[in-house]
């Protein structure tokens, strides 16, 4: 027998028609297989929840700000670094002493020392000092000026003396009174402890090859034993140990061709004064060198620690 064969217009209609048209069994069957296919979440959505422990990081240590020291507190009119402010009685004195200086104009050495002691108003000691501006040029070697000179009445201040000398001379820089004489030793604490606790040091030329290790520390601070200072000791130890023990002073010239050295204390009577300030001069005249042209000492002030300075008459 021959199968029948489906209609044509049955086999066109889409498939959701048929869907459709299917019995309703068929489809909740489906869904059931659907339902069971589905995992059970009853026991799950009933259990009450547990809240997931949360990681607390350790709290740090407080940190203490760093302490700021209080700013110091500045008096009024002064400034760091500068003098405190003059009153108007004190600008009227030193206008006055000025105008009577530039008055006078140069003087002589005896008046320029009286001048100083009657207008003295500092309470202590004064030291007088002499500058000098000669006509060198301090650039070339052949105009410099620079030695020491043996002040007759000294300059009123004790002077530390130290003596590199050895065997005999050693024994007469300490008899003359040096202060601390000694060879090999003295400098080992020079270089080790980087002591300069004296003034002057002297030298004789069979020390120098010890004394030139310590030009790095003795040199900065003008203590280096140099022949053309008078510090290198040619003649007699103990003359040359007396004559800077009692105020033999050292002068170089500086960049702009000036010489400044203390003469003494304003204590000094005027005729010692007086007398180490020529002393100077002419120990100044004296090294005039041979290259220096034309007008050699320019000019010549004399001063004391809080006065303004007196120009004198060369």
């Amino acid at each position: 027998m021959a199968k029948k064969q489906p209609d044509k217009a049955e086999a066109a209609k889409p498939e959701k028609e048929k869907a459709a048209a299917a019995p309703a069994g068929a489809t909740g069957a489906k869904a059931e297989a659907k339902d069971k296919r589905k995992p059970t979440r009853a026991k799950a959505d009933t259990a009450p929840a547990q809240p997931a422990p949360q990681k607390t990081a350790p709290t740090p240590p407080p940190v203490e700000a760093p302490s700021v020291p209080p700013e110091p507190t500045r008096k009024k009119g002064k400034a760091p670094g500068s003098a405190p402010p003059r009153g108007k009685k004190l600008k009227a004195q030193l206008a006055a002493l000025k105008q009577k200086i530039r008055k006078m104009g140069p003087v002589s050495v005896r008046q320029a020392v009286q001048f100083l002691k009657e207008n003295k108003r500092a309470k202590f000691d004064e030291t007088v000092e002499i500058h000098m501006c000669l006509g060198i040029d301090p650039k070339q070697s052949d105009q410099m000026v620079r030695g020491a000179v043996a002040l007759p009445h000294g300059i009123g201040k004790s002077v530390r003396l130290l003596v590199f000398a050895q065997g005999e001379n050693a024994v007469k820089a300490k008899e003359a009174g040096a202060d601390f004489v000694g060879g090999e030793e003295l400098a080992k604490k020079i270089q080790s402890e980087n002591w300069t606790d004296f003034d002057v040091a002297l030298a004789t030329p069979d020390m120098m090859g010890v004394v030139g290790r310590l030009g790095k520390i003795l040199g900065p601070r003008g203590l280096m034993p140099t022949p053309k200072a008078g510090t290198v000791i040619t003649g007699d130890v103990a003359a040359a140990v007396r004559e800077f023990k009692a105020g033999k002073v050292e002068y170089r010239a500086d960049a702009g061709a000036n010489v400044h050295a203390p003469v003494g204390k304003l204590s000094f009577d005027a005729d010692k004064l007086v007398g180490n300030i020529n002393a100077f001069i002419e120990q100044i005249k004296a090294v005039k060198p041979a290259a220096a042209k034309g007008n050699y000492i320019k000019s010549i002030t004399v001063s004391a620690s809080m006065s303004p300075g007196i120009p004198v008459s060369a």
